[in-house]
C-alpha cells in the first residue's frame, strides 16, 4: 500500500484500529493488491469439495460446470458493486450498513456478520483436516486409518494461530501474505490440474450414476441446489465483506479497473478449483474428491499439502480481521488486535465441536443455507439504499455521529420490515437437506431452490418501496443541522490560520495538507 509519510502510516493504522474512514491520502494506489485478496480467499479446499457437489447429487459434468460458470458470472458481478461501495466511502461493510438499518438498527446485522465470520473461519480450518491427515499418512507422519483427533486439533490449533497473526497486524499484512503466497499457490494448482486432466481417467462425457441419470424435475431441482451453493449463492457469501478491503483502494482507481480486478479474483479461483473438483468427481460420482487427490497425486503429496494448508489461511486472515471491524461497529471500545484474538479461541472452539460431527453433508448444507438467507436480504437492501436512495452520495461523516443523533435514524423500521421479510421469503423457497430448511413453496415445486433469488428481490422491493419514506425525513434534518452549524460558525480565519488547519476529506476525515 503506497504512503506519502510516516504520519499517514501511523495514522492509518490508528484509523484501522478504531474503525475510522480511510483517508484518500493513505489509499493504496495499485489495484493488483484487490486482485491478490480475493484470489488468496478462494483457493481453498472447499471450492473443490463444492465443485464436487453437483456430481454429487446425480448431476452430469455438462450441467455441474453449467451451473457453476453462470451462477458465479451472476454472482460475482453482483459482488464488485459492493467493492465500489467500499471505494467511494473508505468504510467498511457494517459502518457503511448503519446508512440503511440505523445507528442502533445496525447492531442485528454487525453481530450476524460477526458470528458469520466465526463460523466460516470454523468451517474453513475443519473442512481441510481429513485431507491433511490422508496426506500425512502418505507420507508415513500418521496412520490415515485411525481418527487422530489429537493431531487433527494441533493441526487446526496451528492454522489458526498463524491467521490470528497475520490478521493481528491488518490490511498491509493481509495484502502482502496474498501478494506473495498465491501465485506460486496457483503454480501448485496448474501442476495439479494438468495431471488431473491429461493423466487421469476423467470422464467428460459424465451424464451421472450409472442406472440413475436425473431428468426432468429431479434434474432442475439439483441444478437450483447447487445455483444456491456454490453458484450465484457463493458470490452473495461475499457481499458483506467486500468494502472492508476495497476501502483502502483511492478514489483515483477508474471504477472499472477495480470492479474487474476484484470480480476476476473471485471468480477465476471459485470456477477453476470447482470444475477440478467436479472432473476428478466423474471418477466415482460417491468419493470425495479431496480422498481422490490423496489417492492420485501420492508423489505430488508435499505440493499439494502445502496448498492445502495455505487455503484455510488465506480464506480465514479476511474472516477474521472482518469479525474484528464488524464487532467494533457494535460501539464495543475494545482494540481490533484483541478482536482478532478472540475470533481465533472462538473459532477454534467451533472446529473443535466439528470434527466430533459424522454428518458432513448435513452440516455444510446447512451452513450454506444459512449464509444465503441472511446476505441476501441484506444485500438486496444495502443495493437499493446506495444506489437508489442516496445515489452513491453517503455522508459518511453521519455514519460515526454517536447513538440518538438527528442525522440518522437510531432504527430504520423500513429496513426491519424488508429484511425480515426477505428472510421469510428465501425460507419459502430454499430446499436443504434438514426438513426444517425445506420451505413450502420449494417444496410445491419438487425442490427447487431459488431461494436467494425470492429473498434478494423481495427484500430489495419492500426497502424501494419504504425506505425513501424514512430517507427523506433524514435528508430534511441533515440540511436543517448543516445551516445550523453554518450559521453558528465562528468568522472565516485568515489566510495565515487557514494554511495550518486541517482539511477534510471526501470521508469526513481531517487530514493535514503537508
Amino acid at each position: 500500500m503506497t504512503t506519502t509519510s510516516s504520519h499517514d502510516s501511523a495514522s492509518v493504522h490508528d484509523l484501522e484500529q478504531q474503525l475510522q474512514p480511510i483517508p484518500e491520502g493513505a489509499r493504496t494506489t495499485k489495484v493488483s493488491g484487490q486482485f491478490w485478496i480475493w484470489c488468496g480467499a478462494n483457493i481453498a479446499p472447499i471450492n473443490w469439495v463444492l465443485g464436487a457437489l453437483g456430481v454429487g447429487l446425480g448431476l452430469g459434468l455438462a450441467d455441474t460446470l453449467t451451473v457453476l460458470i453462470l451462477g458465479n458470472l451472476i454472482g460475482m458481478a453482483i459482488f464488485g458493486l459492493f467493492v465500489l461501495m467500499g471505494q467511494k466511502t473508505g468504510v467498511t461493510g457494517m459502518v457503511l450498513s448503519r446508512a440503511a438499518f440505523g445507528r442502533r438498527g445496525n447492531y442485528l446485522p454487525a453481530c450476524i456478520q460477526g458470528a458469520l465470520s466465526i463460523g466460516w473461519c470454523a468451517v474453513n480450518t475443519w473442512i481441510i483436516l481429513d485431507l491433511v491427515m490422508a496426506l500425512l499418512g502418505k507420507l508415513g507422519v500418521v496412520d490415515p486409518t485411525a481418527a487422530n483427533y489429537p493431531a487433527r486439533i494441533l493441526v487446526a490449533a496451528f492454522l489458526m494461530a498463524v491467521q490470528v497473526a497475520i490478521s493481528w497486524r491488518g490490511y498491509r499484512a493481509i495484502a502482502a501474505f496474498e501478494r506473495w503466497t498465491v501465485p506460486p499457490t496457483i503454480a501448485i494448482l496448474v501442476l495439479m490440474s494438468v495431471v488431473a486432466w491429461f493423466f487421469l481417467d476423467i470422464d467428460w462425457s459424465y451424464a451421472g450414476p450409472s442406472g440413475a441419470v436425473l431428468a426432468g424435475g429431479e434434474r432442475l431441482a439439483a441444478m437450483t441446489a447447487i445455483m444456491t451453493a456454490i453458484g450465484i449463492g457463493w458470490g452473495i457469501t461475499w457481499f458483506t465483506y467486500a468494502a472492508d478491503y476495497s476501502r483502502f483502494v483511492s478514489t483515483s482507481m477508474p471504477r472499472r479497473k477495480l470492479y474487474l480486478a476484484s470480480t476476476l479474483g473471485q471468480f477465476v479461483p471459485v470456477v477453476w478449483l470447482g470444475v477440478l473438483g467436479a472432473t476428478l468427481a466423474t471418477k466415482n460420482g460417491t468419493v470425495d474428491p479431496g480422498q481422490l487427490i490423496v489417492e492420485n497425486f501420492g508423489a505430488l503429496a508435499v505440493p499439494v499439502l502445502l496448498l492445502v494448508l495455505h487455503g484455510p489461511i488465506a480464506t480465514n486472515i479476511l474472516n477474521i480481521y472482518t469479525f474484528s471491524v464488524a464487532t467494533q461497529a457494535l460501539d464495543i471500545k475494545i482494540p481490533r488486535r484483541t478482536l482478532s484474538v478472540l475470533v481465533g479461541v472462538l473459532a477454534m472452539l467451533v472446529v473443535i465441536f466439528f470434527i466430533f460431527q459424522e454428518n458432513f453433508a448435513a452440516v455444510l448444507d446447512s451452513w450454506l443455507i444459512g449464509l444465503v438467507a441472511w446476505v441476501a436480504t441484506w444485500g438486496g437492501i444495502m443495493l437499493v439504499h446506495y444506489y437508489r436512495i442516496e445515489r452513491q452520495a453517503v455522508r459518511v461523516d453521519r455514519l460515526f455521529d454517536a447513538p440518538g443523533t438527528r442525522r440518522l435514524p437510531d432504527l430504520n423500521w423500513a429496513a426491519y420490515v424488508a429484511f425480515f421479510v426477505g428472510v421469510f421469503c428465501t425460507w419459502l423457497f430454499m430446499y436443504g437437506v434438514l426438513p426444517v430448511f425445506r420451505g413450502p413453496v420449494a417444496t410445491a415445486l419438487g425442490g427447487v431452490d431459488l431461494s436467494w433469488l425470492a429473498g434478494g428481490v423481495a427484500a430489495a422491493a419492500v426497502y424501494a418501496v419504504l425506505g425513501p419514506i424514512v430517507a427523506a425525513k433524514y435528508t430534511e434534518d441533515v440540511i436543517v443541522a448543516d445551516v445550523t452549524a453554518a450559521y453558528r460558525a465562528p468568522a472565516r480565519p485568515g489566510p495565515a490560520v487557514r494554511a495550518a488547519t486541517p482539511v477534510a476529506d471526501a470521508t469526513g476525515t481531517a487530514e493535514p495538507l503537508a
